[in-house]
């Protein structure tokens, strides 16, 4: 049998959340948002050239933004490094870039770095950042419920693209809740 055989796949999916099981895996399944992952948004088309630029993802919970890193990221073929604010400090942070870096040098490979909570750095650790999304070691991603022109600071905003994302409207909540009760990853 296959290390990644379905049922062994479709077996472990089942110990996970719903949430993560149901968390679309491309476009297609990305539910709500159209403003920003439709077809002629700069976002794709940025993605269709190959090309990403840094932004932060700025919405209310639960409207798609980690979700839609991890498609940037797949779409892309870069690196995705994940880091919550909440969890890591500088020195982790230095440790991610210095692995950005190698990883550029050696593979030619890019790497996204996504900060989920970006607005809970202060604003050293912000700074840490800095001139690595400016001399494109690293495309940042942030995931943030707060102003970002409040809490970002001034040099990392002008560096990056705010993407606003808007609350899920009902019907968005109704085909989610249908994907989920009809899907073998869900409920189904």
């Amino acid at each position: 049998m296959d290390l990644f055989d379905h049922k062994i796949t479709s077996t472990f999916n089942k110990s996970a959340p719903l949430a993560a099981r149901m968390r679309p895996r491309d476009f297609s399944d990305f539910i709500g948002q159209e403003h920003v992952i439709g077809e002629n948004t700069p976002l794709r088309q940025s993605l269709e050239v190959g090309g990403i630029p840094s932004f932060i993802l700025w919405g209310p919970p639960g409207t798609g933004k980690t979700s839609l890193a991890n498609i940037v990221a797949k779409s892309s073929g870069y690196h995705f490094q994940m880091l919550s604010a909440v969890t890591v400090g500088v020195s982790e942070l230095r440790a991610s870039i210095k692995q950005a870096r190698e990883r550029l040098g050696m593979e030619s490979q890019r790497t996204i770095l996504f900060i989920d909570e970006i607005h809970r750095f202060n604003k050293s650790q912000q700074d840490v950042i800095l001139p690595h999304v400016e001399d494109g070691t690293v495309v940042l991603i942030g995931a943030t419920t707060e102003n970002p022109s409040f809490e970002i600071v001034s040099q990392l905003l002008s560096r990056v693209t705010v993407i606003v994302l808007k609350s899920l409207t009902n019907e968005d909540l109704k085909s989610i809740i249908r994907s989920s009760i009809q899907s073998e990853n869900g409920l189904g």
